[in-house]
C-alpha cells in the first residue's frame, strides 16, 4: 500500500497548501483560517451510530471509513470526521481505533500512538491546571483554596486503576499540603471535552477559564481563570485545536480530531473538524461513541445544541453477533447460527430505531458482515428493517474496502437525497431550562426505556452544588455502560421495568454540561487481565504489528 502525499489529500478537498501544515510525512494539521475561506458553505452531515455492542466492539469506525470510501467511489467529495484514539483502549481491550482491514485510516500506527501530540497537549494542559491549583493551595495566592475542597483531578492517557484514588502532597511542609486526589483518563478530562466543543481560540480560552477547580475557605467557587491558568493552557492547546488531516486506506481525506469517550464523556469528534468537513465536502461522515443510547444522544443533545448543526440522517451499524448477544446468546457462541437469539435481538434493535425516530431522523441499517454470517440470517434482518420502513445495506468494507461498501453508499445517498427538499430540523429530548432531574429522566425514559430515575443522596447533594454554581440549565452528559440500554451491563436486549440510578453528578462548566454517572462507570479505566499491549511487536524495519484486533 502506497499512501498519497498529504498535500494531495488536502487538495482533493479544496484545501490550499498554505492551510495544510505537514506533521511528518502523511499527517497534517489544517489551519483554522481555512474555515473562513468557504463563506459558510454547508455539506450534508451523516451520523454513524450503532446498537449496543459486544465487549470487543462491532466495527463502527470501520463502517464509517467504509462508507466514506464507498461515497468517494460514487464520485462524491466526501470526508470522514472521526475521533482520535486514546492509548487506554489501544493498549487495553479493543486495540487501535482506526477502523480495520481494508477500511482503515492511515498511517494507522501513527494515529493510534502519538499522532500529532494532541492527547499529550490535553494531558499537559489538564495537569498544568492541577499544578497551579495546588500551588494556590500551598501559597494562598493568587487566590486561597480550601485543600479539602479541590475539585480538579489530574489526567493520564492510559488505563491505570491504581491512580483512581491517590494521596498527594506527602513528605512534609516543603512538598505540599497532603490531600486526597484522583486521576481521570485523558479522554474523560474536561479539557478534552472543551477542546472538542470549542469553536476557536477565543472560545477555548473562555471555556477553560470557566472550569470550576475548587472552593475558597469561605465556600465560594474558584475557577481556572482565578489561578490565571486559561491563557497558559491555551498556549499548550493552540496547535491541538487545529484538526488533523490523514487519509483512508484508499487515499480519501479524513479529519481525525479530539477523542472524548462515549460512555464516560460526550463521545464526539471536534466541532472545528466537523465544520471544516462541512465547509469543503459534499458529505461528512462522522460517528458518535458506542451505541445510539450513548454517543448519538450526546452528539444530538449536546454537540448539535451547541453548534446549531443537525445531521441529515443516521447510519445505524448492526452485526448479527451483537444482535444475538443482545438476544441472550453467550459471547462465546455469537458466531454460531441462532435464529431464536437473533429474533430476540431484534427487540433491542427496535428500541434504537424508536430513539432515532424520537429525534426526527431517517435511518439506514448498516450490517458489518462477518465471515460466519449466513444469508438466511441477513434476510431475516432485511425483512425486519423493511417492515419498519428502514433500508438495510450489507457492508463488506473490512474485506473489500470501498468496492464492498457501494450498497451502503447507495442507500445513504438515497436517504440524503430524500431530505434535500426538507432537511430534518433539530429536535432535542429536553429543554435546557428543565430541571436537571427532568432532563435525566427524559433521556432515561426515551432512549434507555427506563421507568424512572433514582438519585442517591450523594447525587442529590451534587445537584445542589450544580445549582449553586449556576449549572442547572446546562445539557446532561450521561455516563453509563455501553453494553446495555440500562445501567446494568448484564441486562441484555431491551430491558423493561427498571429504574436508572444516578450515583454522582459532576459539573463541567467549561465544556458546558453536567455529567451524571450511573452504575459502575469509572473515569479512569483499568487494564484487562490480558491487555492488548502484550501482543504488540516492533519489527527490525520499524513496522508495528499487534495494535489492531486480529493482527
Amino acid at each position: 500500500m502506497t499512501l498519497r502525499p498529504i498535500a494531495d489529500v488536502g487538495a482533493e478537498l479544496g484545501l490550499s497548501p498554505d492551510d495544510v501544515h505537514p506533521w511528518g510525512t502523511h499527517r497534517a494539521k489544517v489551519s483554522l483560517g481555512a474555515l473562513a475561506k468557504q463563506g459558510g458553505r454547508q455539506g450534508r452531515l451523516v451520523l454513524v451510530s450503532a446498537i449496543n455492542p459486544t465487549p470487543p466492539g462491532e466495527g463502527k469506525t470501520t463502517m464509517s471509513v467504509a462508507l466514506a470510501m464507498g461515497l468517494r467511489r460514487r464520485g462524491r467529495k466526501v470526508v470522514a470526521a472521526l475521533r482520535e484514539p486514546s492509548l487506554g483502549p489501544v493498549f487495553g481491550v479493543k486495540g487501535g481505533g482506526t477502523g480495520g482491514g481494508q477500511a482503515s485510516l492511515e498511517p494507522a500506527a501513527d494515529i493510534n500512538l502519538h499522532f500529532t501530540g494532541d492527547l499529550h497537549a490535553i494531558t499537559s494542559a489538564n495537569n498544568l491546571l492541577a499544578a497551579l491549583v495546588d500551588n494556590a493551595v500551598y501559597y494562598g495566592h493568587p487566590v486561597a483554596i480550601d485543600s479539602t475542597r479541590v475539585r480538579w483531578r489530574r489526567a493520564l492517557d492510559m488505563n491505570d486503576r491504581f491512580l483512581r484514588n491517590v494521596i498527594v502532597g506527602l513528605g512534609g511542609k516543603a512538598h505540599g499540603v497532603p490531600r486526597e486526589g484522583a486521576f481521570d483518563i485523558t479522554a474523560a478530562s474536561e479539557v478534552m471535552a472543551i477542546l472538542a466543543l470549542s469553536e476557536n481560540l477565543k472560545d477555548l480560552e473562555a471555556r477553560l477559564g470557566r472550569v470550576v477547580v475548587g472552593h475558597s475557605p469561605d465556600g465560594k467557587p474558584v475557577r481556572a481563570r482565578d489561578v490565571d491558568a486559561a491563557a497558559a493552557m491555551v498556549a499548550l492547546l493552540k496547535d491541538a485545536l487545529m484538526p488533523n488531516l490523514v487519509q483512508t486506506r484508499e487515499g480519501g481525506p479524513a479529519l481525525v480530531h479530539a477523542g472524548p469517550f462515549g460512555n464516560i464523556a460526550h463521545g464526539c469528534s471536534s466541532v472545528v473538524g466537523t465544520r471544516m468537513g462541512l465547509a469543503y465536502a459534499d458529505e461528512v461522515v462522522t460517528e458518535a461513541g458506542f451505541g445510539f443510547d450513548l454517543g448519538a444522544e450526546k452528539f444530538l443533545d449536546i454537540k448539535c445544541r451547541s453548534t446549531g448543526l443537525w445531521p441529515r440522517g443516521v447510519v445505524l451499524v448492526v452485526t448479527l453477533r451483537a444482535l444475538k448477544y443482545q438476544g441472550g446468546a453467550p459471547l462465546a457462541r455469537v458466531a454460531d447460527p441462532d435464529a431464536d437469539a437473533l429474533a430476540r435481538g431484534f427487540d433491542h434493535l427496535e428500541k434504537h430505531l424508536e430513539s432515532v425516530r424520537a429525534f426526527g431522523l431517517p435511518a439506514v441499517l448498516c450490517v458489518n458482515r462477518f465471515p460466519q454470517d449466513t444469508e438466511s440470517e441477513l434476510d431475516a434482518l432485511r425483512a425486519f428493517g423493511k417492515e419498519r420502513g428502514v433500508e438495510t445495506a450489507v457492508c463488506e468494507g473490512f474485506t473489500r474496502g470501498g468496492e464492498g461498501s457501494l450498497e451502503l453508499a447507495d442507500r445513504v445517498l438515497a436517504m440524503l437525497d430524500a431530505t434535500d427538499a426538507a432537511p430534518p430540523q433539530p429536535r432535542f429530548l429536553y429543554d435546557v431550562k428543565q430541571s436537571p432531574e427532568e432532563k435525566v429522566r427524559a433521556i432515561a425514559r426515551t432512549v434507555y426505556g427506563a421507568d424512572d430515575v433514582a438519585f442517591t443522596a450523594s447525587a442529590r447533594k451534587d445537584l445542589e452544588m450544580v445549582r449553586e454554581l449556576g449549572g442547572a440549565e446546562l445539557p446532561v452528559c450521561m455516563a453509563k455502560t455501553h453494553l446495555s440500554l440500562s445501567d446494568d451491563p448484564t441486562k441484555q436486549g431491551r430491558p423493561r421495568g427498571f429504574t436508572l440510578t444516578v450515583r454522582e453528578v459532576r459539573l463541567s462548566a467549561g465544556a458546558g454540561f453536567m455529567v451524571a454517572l450511573t452504575g459502575d462507570i469509572l473515569t479512569m479505566p483499568g487494564l484487562p487481565k490480558e491487555p492488548a499491549a502484550r501482543r504488540i511487536t516492533v519489527h527490525e524495519d520499524g513496522r508495528i504489528t499487534g495494535l489492531m484486533q486480529g493482527e
